[in-house]
């Protein structure tokens, strides 16, 4: 069947699947004795291996193949989990996501995994014991064909294991009972009864429980220790009527650990083939489907239930929002136009009006809004590759990674964020030595950490690492030519920081693979602010530093206070209001050069609009009293004064484009319902 049709399902599930293999591999690192975990890894595994198989992918899946064999030892308790089995399967693991990638860019999913099948294979035969990397396995002795396989459990299995060591004949027989037999289970207690006389039946298929009430077709299979040659034992069995054939098969270890291996890889061959049978049938109803019915027919099974959700080209919902703006500056239009005319029925009809689009503007919102988390959740295997390679211990904290964001931001942030992330770790968190030396934990903490903020969202990364000391700083940047000493000497704190921002800016004493090269956080600061956000940096010397980045949703509507100060109209968005308010001139203080005025029994900044963006025809220091805004920005407020406050309305946020330079404190304009335009404020900027 053509299976080009799955193909961009296949690739999503299996980047799904990649994602949670590595979140739970890193939970299994920190707990290696969970088999809760392991289980859950070997089914990902597994469903993985399937998809491939079915698709075609047959590296990708041989690889998948391999690791199941060593999770399979683990989850029976057969192996234990140990730092080179665990960067093994990350290597697994980071093959597995390449050949992916190669797949998505329309290869065929190939690669060069000989070295980690090789060390996979060495795992699971018991031929790496721990210590050195192990050579690549050589080649197995074949073992005679069989009928069936029988699997053991580890301590069946270390039974016959110690009885080869001593010296003991293991054998694997296969008796067929003849066709015509009427009595089969009593013949096959007549074989097991001659066993018993010489030697120990460690485990049979079917259980003997099953064989003596006949639940089972001709032959039957077992582990038999004995210290009688095979020719011998054949010979007994088959003097046995109505026994058609027996097999003796003598074992020694390698051979015994090649047929447990033989059992396992015949139940998960036998899963494969179910999955793809299944996968035919779904085909087959799926080709069906399409064609026109002839005539009804007699259901004959109950038919699947539809798939819940679609996939949608994030360029067909630009289109749709881009529309549904347009529909909203028509919408203000035409409530502007019913309040003027006074018609009752055009008043009513409009209101139906208001109220549908704004149901319809919830949903379009919603689906442009994607959680942050499907960016951070591929940092922590990140870090722990890292602090591995730098020998560092560090430990990751993620919060807010429920926090929304548009989906063409979510896509462009990924890479800013993997420079600061790793900026941190290898520059701001010390070494073990240096921070037991300091009176630090061994552990060095990373929070990462997003949160809305206005219209804005926030993501910090803060480390609690030895932090920015502002001459070492500055006597770099000179030597480097990016500042001259007497420029330095005038810079305040916040700007000597943002020097590690400069083109061609580096700290690192020595150059590394994960940084010191001179680029990256100036590639960081474009980036972000090509988004249309900022990056700021706060640091206290021996004690860590934060990162903060701020970034807009990028929504193309708003729900915002128009309030007007002179001929100027102004929208602030309404998730930055905290509330309004009239306060008397008297109320409004100077400290220390700076206006402020009581709020909720603290003091916060007072801000005048008029002055901020010099408004010519309005002065709130004529006013005796005066409206204010109190917005925020995290934990810190400030009160902006305006003129008169017009009320609530939903807003199209029109970007300023190249008309304008970029202008602090303005986020992008609106035109409002009499199509007048109006600034929208960005009160992000007013909080420093």
């Amino acid at each position: 069947m053509d299976m080009n049709q799955y193909l961009s399902m296949f690739i999503d599930e299996s980047n799904d699947h990649l994602q949670s293999l590595n979140d739970n591999m890193l939970q299994l690192e920190g707990n290696p004795e969970d088999l809760g975990i392991v289980q859950v890894i070997f089914r990902s595994a597994h469903t993985l291996k399937g998809m491939a198989a079915t698709m075609g992918f047959e590296d990708l899946a041989s690889l998948t193949h391999k690791m199941e064999n060593v999770l399979d030892l683990v989850r029976n308790e057969k192996l234990k989990m140990q730092d080179y089995i665990f960067d093994t399967l990350f290597k697994s693991l980071d093959a597995l996501e390449s050949m992916v990638q190669d797949i998505t860019s329309g290869g065929e999913g190939k690669a060069d995994v000989s070295a980690i099948v090789a060390s996979l294979q060495a795992i699971e035969s018991g031929e790496w014991t721990g210590g050195e990397t192990p050579a690549a396995t050589t080649t197995a002795k074949p073992v005679e064909s069989i009928s069936s396989a029988v699997d053991l459990d580890e301590f069946q299995y270390s039974v016959l294991d110690q009885s080869i060591a001593e010296g003991h004949r293991v054998f694997y027989i296969d008796v067929l009972v003849s066709e015509d037999s009427q009595l089969k289970g009593v013949r096959a207690y007549m074989v097991f009864d001659l066993l018993e006389r010489s030697g120990e039946v460690v485990k049979s298929f079917p259980t003997v429980q099953d064989i003596e009430q006949e639940k089972f077709e001709r032959s039957f299979s077992l582990y038999y220790i004995t210290t009688k040659e095979a020719q011998e034992l054949e010979k007994s069995i088959l003097s046995i009527s109505e026994i058609e054939s027996a097999k003796v098969i003598q074992l020694d270890q390698e051979t015994l650990q090649q047929m447990t291996n033989q059992a396992a890889a015949a139940v998960e061959a036998e899963t494969v083939a179910i999955a793809t049978a299944v996968s035919q049938e779904i085909a087959t109803a799926v080709k069906t489907e399409e064609k026109p019915a002839a005539k009804p027919a007699a259901p004959t099974k109950q038919a699947a239930a539809p798939s819940r959700t679609i996939r949608v080209d994030i360029e067909r919902l630009d289109v749709l929002m881009n529309l549904f703006s347009e529909l909203l500056i028509d919408r203000s239009r035409l409530e502007q136009l019913a309040s003027e005319t006074g018609n009752n029925d055009l008043s009513d009809t409009v209101a139906h009006l208001s109220r549908v689009s704004s149901d319809l503007q919830n949903i379009v919102l919603k689906l442009r809004m994607v959680p942050v988390d499907t960016v951070f959740n591929r940092f922590p295997r990140m870090i722990r590759d890292l602090a591995k390679t730098l020998d560092k211990k560090i430990d990751l904290v993620i919060t807010g990674a429920e926090t929304e964001l548009d989906r063409t931001v979510i896509d462009e942030i990924g890479d800013p964020l993997v420079h600061l992330l790793r900026n941190a770790v290898d520059h701001g968190v010390e070494s073990i030595a240096e921070r037991v030396a300091a009176g630090k934990p061994e552990m060095g903490t990373v929070n990462l950490r997003a949160f809305h903020s206005g219209n804005h969202v926030f993501i910090e990364i803060e480390d609690d690492g030895k932090g920015i000391y502002r001459e070492k700083l500055l006597q770099t940047a000179i030597k480097r030519g990016v500042v001259t000493e007497e420029q330095g000497a005038k810079m305040s704190d916040d700007e000597v920081n943002q020097l590690l921002f400069a083109p061609g800016f580096s700290t690192a004493d020595k150059i590394s693979d994960i940084s010191g090269r001179g680029v990256g956080l100036d590639v960081v600061k474009s980036k972000i602010t090509s988004l249309g956000g900022n990056v700021t940096i706060h640091s206290i010397p021996g004690k860590g530093t934060n990162f903060s980045v701020q970034l807009p949703l990028t929504l193309s509507i708003i729900a915002a206070m128009l309030v007007r100060v002179g001929s100027e109209k102004y929208a602030v968005p309404l998730s930055s209001i905290v509330e309004t308010a009239i306060v008397q001139r008297e109320q409004v203080r100077n400290i220390h050069g700076n206006k402020m005025i009581t709020f909720r029994e603290s003091l916060i900044p007072y801000l005048s609009l008029n002055e901020v963006f010099g408004v010519p025809d309005f002065n709130d220091e004529d006013e005796s009293e005066t409206e204010i805004v109190v917005i925020r920005k995290g934990d810190r407020l400030a009160a902006v004064s305006v003129e008169e406050f017009i009320g609530q309305s939903e807003i199209v946020l029109k970007s300023m484009g190249s008309y304008l330079p970029s202008i602090e404190g303005i986020s992008g304009a609106t035109i409002l319902g009499d199509g007048q335009v109006a600034l929208i404020v960005d009160p992000n900027a007013f909080i420093k």
